[in-house]
Parts: structure tokens; C-alpha cells; sequence
């Protein structure tokens, strides 16, 4: 029996994926930055408490500790950035880290240090591993001598990239030094104890929420679910799903009313983002009815409130319950809360009515990007942009062209995002805004004809065109050349008059087409007999017995014959083409 804590089971992965990003280093104190946008840790100097350096397998490791027990962890640097990394912190911190060595024997026994919220287990005065407490859901005893701990499961896609630990058990002997027992309580009791008073396991040991709310809608991933807000994670609890979400992938909360609408949306960004069947889902949007009054008490004992949550949490709130939620999760979360800027739109509401990928919601303009709700949930910062672009609308013809108009949005990735059919109304508005926030425009009074941004700049109150009209003008202009009489027009054989000097004496317009159709080649048919008598079918008129055509003879025309009167389909057309 060893006289040190011992472990007896570890669940963990093996695949570990580290996330990229900036380490920046200046005199006000310490800030990363994702690559590629997302999450932004900033570490002020004030909040430092410790900074230690460790060699790990092919790199160097940066642990930072802060006041409220929190500690980050910044893996990647080199060996040449040591030396500089520790002289700058030294002149312009005032810290100096520390070095510690890592424990690489493999052993499965050593001591436990217990700092903040950080569990370390040692083994012959080097780290093994260390975990975070505030990442416990649960701890119970195992027997007399062994202590479980179970951690907490986070949906997002973030936990099946990153070493993810599920539960780990300690045994502790009788003999143990480091947490001497006594008749009353076994040394596996006293550390089980130690870590009962520093987990964030909920509201206690019970893992009660700290406060619910019932029966919300959420519009993605849609549903309706319970609203769980305990210290450590946000559950979403529905009758066919159960997410829960650590509050470090929270990124930002929006509150977005809907304009003349009983609504307001909230929208919880997530980085890494949940996942439902194929599906990611990097916003959690939720609808609140605008007028609802709640009244909430936070399950958390005085002392906490007072120590970990001062000046962010009361012991109860009251009001619209779109606003509790936000203030008690930003308590919590420790997330930062977006509202719309100076944008309004011509009924001085806060977003405009488009569409994308054949969806139909609101695009609301911000101060730092756009959104676009609610589905597909679409966030674009400013700092993404390339240029934005006016478009027309032609595609429903020259009405619809002249209500809508379209925005395309150019990020610099290449990726563009095209909001369609926005009423023409909301061109100044919204065009004003961009222009204020010095966003590229690339057809900035181009003249551009239909697709320009002078044709939206039209006023609202021009007539559209009758097509109808413009018809018979373009009728009326293209036959100026050709409103004398018809001489060629002549009448029917059987209507009595006399031919014409254009004309033949007995022909008429009859036989003109007959001729006209006794041009074509005949259309040879197969006779019913064997040998093609007896078939009982007329001969084509025209044709003689050997099937070749016969033609009357042509006769002269009399140069003084009268010509026919005007048929009254002639008048019409004149008085018609006079316009």
C-alpha cells in the first residue's frame, strides 16, 4: 500500500487538436486572437497572478493564472522566444515566470495540489497533469477510499477535436500524509471535501440550475425548450434534444428586436459551434415575447455572490424576459451584449426586410457587421468585407425592378453573400449607413443603366410605363412610310367587282393561293390494289392523268378597267395608322 494518492482509473482521448491563433504580448497585459476570427482572450495586467514556463514535447507551454482562479494555457511557442518573451514581462509586467519541469515516468502515483480551481497532480515534485475544477459536474465517494470525478460533456463540435475527460478516480490510502484523516473522516473524505468546496458542479453538490426558464422557442435549432443556467454550462433541454453548452464556447450575445412585431430575438454565438445530426449550428436563436414580465431568484448562496459574481449578479431580478435572460447570462458567461446602433429604416424600425438562399427574414444593419435572421443565421463583421455592391432586381420585369433593389456583400475570402428583393425605400437609409461606416461601395454613381445605384436613386413616385402604349407608338412610328392606299389589295372573285389593273380578270386571291399551294410537290399515297388500280381516291386537282400539274393560261390585263372599291377593314387601318 502506497503511503501517496494513487490513480486508479483515467478516461480520456488521444487525439489532440490545438487551436491556432496570435499571441500578443504589451504592456497592458496579455491577448490572443483565433486565427482566422472567432474567440478573443485578453488577460489585463492587473488580473495576472502567476505566468510559468514548461517544456513540452516539441514546443514550449505558457501558463497563466488569473485572480478569480481561472488559468489559460498557451502551447506552440520556441525556444528562442523564451528568453525575450521573459525579459519583456519582467520590464514591463513586473512578473517573472516561473519554470516547471513535466513529469514524463508515467508513474500513476504522487500528491495533489490544489490552487483556485486547478487540480495538479505531482510526481516527484514535477507536473504530471493538472484539470480544471470549474469542470466537474459531479464528485462522490467510491467506498472509504476513493474519490470519483465526473466532468462536465460539452455538445459542441469544439469537445470531439480536443482531449476531451470524461471521469477520473482517485484512491487514497488510510496512511495517506497529505490528507490526514481521523476516526470521524477517512483522508479519501477530506480530499473529496477539499473538492466539493471548488467545483462548479451547479449550486452545490446537487447540480441544481441556478435559474430556468420554461416553454422558450427557439427558432435554430427549432424547438421548444427549458432554459437551464447553471454556473459552469447552458443547457437547452427539449423533448427530442439536450444540449449542453460550456459558457467559454459563448462568444457574444445579440439582442435584436423585430420591428412592429410582439418579438425580440436573442441570439447566443457559439465558437466551436453545437451539432444536431449533420448539422452545425454556430447561432442559437431564441424568440422572447417582447411584453412578458418575469420575476427570477438566483439559487447561489450569498458568499458566491459576494466573492465570484460581485457587481455581475443580484439575487433577483424583474422585467421583460428577453432582459433578465441576457443580464443573467452575461453574469454568468461573462459574454459581451450587442444592441442595434444608429440604423433605422424608413419606419424607424431596426432592420430591413430581405432574402438569402431563398429564405426570407430581416437583415439588421450593426455597427460592426450585418446579421441575418433567422435562417440561415448569417453574421458578417466589417472587418471581413471587401466592398459591397447596389444591385437591381430584373429578374420580374420592369415593375418589380423598379420596388427592389439587391446588396451584395464581398468578403475577402471570396465568399459572397446576396440579399435580395430589399424595397426601394430602404436604399437612402441603408445606403447612408454603409457610406457612414467607410465600407467600400463599388458602384458608386456608375451610371450602370438598370443594374446601377443612379436608377435606384429615382423618386418612389414615377409612374412605371404602359406597355400597351408603347406599343401602339412604336406601331404608329414604324408605319409613317406605308399609309397610302393598298393597290395591291383587291376583292374576292365572288364579291361582284370588276378586276383590278394589278390583277387578272378572273383571278382572285383564291386562286393566287391555290398556286401558291400547287407549288409544293404532291404527296404520293399508297394504292389499295396490288397493282395501284382500283383505288377509289380522286386525283389531286391541278394534276392531269401522268400526275403533272396543269397551269392555266395567264391573261392579259386591261389597263382601263375600273378599279374595285375599298373594303371597310381598309378604312379601319388607315384612320389606325394616321395615330
Amino acid at each position: 500500500c502506497f503511503s501517496t494518492l494513487r490513480i486508479l482509473s483515467c478516461f480520456i482521448t488521444l487525439a489532440p487538436v490545438q487551436n491556432l491563433g496570435q499571441f500578443k504580448v504589451h504592456p497592458g497585459g496579455l491577448a490572443w486572437k483565433r486565427q482566422g476570427g472567432g474567440k478573443t482572450i485578453e488577460i489585463d495586467k492587473a488580473d495576472l497572478t502567476s505566468v510559468t514556463w514548461m517544456k513540452v514535447p516539441r514546443a514550449y507551454q505558457l501558463g497563466v493564472r488569473i485572480k478569480d482562479g481561472l488559468s489559460y494555457t498557451f502551447i506552440g511557442f520556441r525556444e528562442q522566444d523564451v528568453s525575450s518573451l521573459i525579459n519583456f514581462m519582467q520590464k514591463n509586467l513586473g512578473i517573472s515566470p516561473d519554470e516547471k519541469q513535466l513529469s514524463v515516468g508515467g508513474h500513476n502515483w504522487g500528491g495533489i495540489g490544489i490552487v483556485g480551481s486547478m487540480l495538479t497532480f505531482m510526481v516527484e515534485s514535477k507536473q504530471a497533469f493538472e484539470v480544471s475544477l470549474a469542470d466537474v459536474s459531479q464528485t462522490q465517494m467510491q467506498g472509504k477510499t476513493d474519490v470519483l470525478l465526473e466532468f462536465h460533456v460539452d455538445d459542441t463540435t469544439g469537445a470531439n477535436e480536443k482531449d476531451s475527460l470524461m471521469d477520473m478516480s482517485f484512491h487514497v490510502p488510510t496512511s495517506n500524509t497529505q490528507f490526514p484523516g481521523n476516526e470521524n473522516r477517512t483522508s479519501a473524505q477530506i480530499l473529496w471535501e477539499a473538492i466539493l468546496d471548488r467545483a462548479d458542479n451547479g449550486s452545490g453538490s446537487s447540480g441544481e440550475a441556478v435559474v430556468t426558464f420554461e416553454g422558450i422557442a427557439i427558432l435554430t435549432p427549432r424547438g421548444r425548450y427549458a432554459v437551464e443556467l447553471h454556473l459552469p454550462f447552458l443547457r437547452l433541454q427539449g423533448q427530442a434534444n439536450d444540449f449542453k453548452i460550456q459558457y467559454s464556447s459563448i462568444l457574444r450575445l445579440f439582442v435584436l428586436p423585430k420591428s412592429n412585431n410582439p418579438h425580440t430575438i436573442v441570439v447566443v454565438t457559439l465558437d466551436p459551434p453545437i451539432r444536431k445530426g449533420q448539422t452545425l449550428y454556430p447561432h442559437i436563436v431564441i424568440q422572447f415575447e417582447t411584453e412578458t414580465v418575469v420575476q427570477k431568484n438566483m439559487k447561489l448562496s450569498r458568499e458566491l455572490l459576494d466573492e465570484k459574481y460581485k457587481d455581475r449578479l443580484v439575487e433577483s431580478y424583474q422585467g421583460l424576459v428577453h432582459e433578465v435572460f441576457v443580464k443573467v447570462l452575461r453574469g454568468l458567461s461573462g459574454a459581451k451584449v450587442t444592441r442595434p446602433g444608429s440604423f433605422r429604416n424608413y419606419k424607424n424600425g431596426y432592420a430591413v426586410k430581405s432574402s438569402l438562399k431563398a429564405e426570407d427574414g430581416l437583415l439588421y444593419p450593426l455597427e460592426k457587421g450585418f446579421f441575418f435572421l433567422p435562417k440561415p443565421p448569417t453574421l458578417i463583421l466589417d472587418e471581413e468585407i471587401e466592398f459591397v455592391e447596389f444591385e437591381r432586381h430584373g429578374a420580374g420585369g420592369a415593375s418589380m425592378s423598379s420596388q427592389y433593389f439587391d446588396l451584395l456583400v464581398k468578403l475577402k475570402n471570396d465568399q459572397e453573400h446576396l440579399f435580395r428583393n430589399i424595397q426601394r425605400s430602404e436604399y437612402r437609409n441603408l445606403f447612408n449607413f454603409i457610406n457612414g461606416k467607410g465600407l467600400k461601395v463599388m458602384n458608386l454613381g456608375d451610371g450602370q443603366g438598370t443594374s446601377g445605384v443612379t436608377d435606384v436613386l429615382q423618386d418612389t413616385d414615377d409612374v412605371a410605363p404602359d406597355p400597351h402604349l408603347e406599343r401602339i407608338k412604336n406601331q404608329a412610328g414604324s408605319s409613317e412610310d406605308s399609309d397610302e392606299e393598298d393597290e395591291d389589295f383587291v376583292l374576292h372573285k365572288d364579291d361582284g367587282g370588276s378586276p383590278t389593273d394589278d390583277s387578272g380578270g378572273e383571278e382572285s386571291d383564291k386562286s393566287s393561293k391555290k398556286e401558291a399551294r400547287s407549288s409544293k410537290p404532291p404527296v404520293k399515297r399508297k394504292p389499295k390494289g396490288k397493282d395501284g388500280e382500283g383505288s377509289g381516291k380522286r386525283k389531286p386537282k391541278g394534276m392531269d392523268g401522268e400526275g403533272s400539274e396543269k397551269r392555266k393560261p395567264k391573261k392579259k390585263k386591261d389597263p382601263n378597267a375600273p378599279k374595285r372599291p375599298m373594303m371597310p377593314f381598309m378604312y379601319f387601318s388607315m384612320a389606325e395608322r394616321a395615330y
